[in-house]
Order: C-alpha cells, then sequence, then structure tokens
C-alpha cells in the first residue's frame, strides 16, 4: 500500500525527459533554419558574381567598364555601365545591405568579384560576409 502515487511520479518523470528532447529538438530546427538561411544568401551571391562575370563575356570589347568599388556607381556609360547598375541593383534586392565590386587583377585579364552583405541571422559569429570569385571573362 506504499505505492499509492508512484506511478503518477513516473509518469511526471517521464514528461520532464519528453519535455526537455522537444526542447532540444526545437533548438535544433532554429539552427537548421538560420544555417538554411545563411546557405540561400551564399548561393544568391554566387550566382550574381557568376552573372556580372557572364554579362562581361558578352561585353569583351569593354570588360573595362565593367570595373567598380564596393559603394561605387558604375563608372562607365553604354551597355557595361547599364550592365553593373543592373548588376548592383539585383545585389541590393536580393541579399541584405548587399554590395559587389568588380576588380581586374593582375596583366592576364583575370577579374575578381566580390559580393558582400549581411548575415547577421547566421550562425557563424560574423554579420558581414563576403563571396570572392576570381575568374578570366
Amino acid at each position: 500500500m506504499r505505492q499509492k502515487g508512484f506511478t503518477l511520479l513516473e509518469v511526471l518523470v517521464a514528461i520532464l525527459v519528453l519535455s526537455i528532447g522537444l526542447l532540444g529538438l526545437a533548438g535544433l530546427m532554429a539552427s537548421s533554419l538560420r544555417n538554411n538561411h545563411s546557405a540561400y544568401y551564399r548561393s544568391q551571391a554566387t550566382w550574381l558574381a557568376y552573372d556580372v562575370i557572364d554579362r562581361m563575356r558578352t561585353n569583351l570589347p569593354n570588360a573595362a567598364s565593367y570595373a567598380v568599388a564596393l559603394g561605387g556607381a558604375p563608372a562607365g556609360g553604354g551597355l557595361a555601365g547599364a550592365d553593373v547598375a543592373d548588376w548592383k541593383g539585383m545585389i541590393a534586392n536580393a541579399l541584405p545591405e548587399g554590395d559587389g565590386s568588380v576588380e581586374f587583377i593582375g596583366g592576364d585579364g583575370d577579374v575578381a568579384v566580390v559580393i558582400q552583405w549581411n548575415d547577421a541571422r547566421g550562425t557563424e559569429g560574423e554579420t558581414t560576409q563576403q563571396l570572392r570569385v576570381v575568374s578570366r571573362p
């Protein structure tokens, strides 16, 4: 007769263990969503970097006109200036606080494209992320 209420105690302990497990699962889901969102931003940045390189390839005689700094406006006019302005607008729309630069490096025609954005929701500890792609148009 001394075991009255013991089953109730077992049920309470089981509920406690289950709730701790569910809280852990909820934390794992939140972390997964943050990582997924960061991966989405990196994918968008990669696509945007290759977009401007492809635009340069289609306008190769004027490729030097695509050079632009982070925070800078397109220097040239014509198709290259319009492409850079459109590209910078796409970066600003796709990435939070997004910006991009195109710089010619070396004398062999290689170009470095840098895409920068704010990834404060990410889990890597850095709020400003950069993607750098080096290619030859």
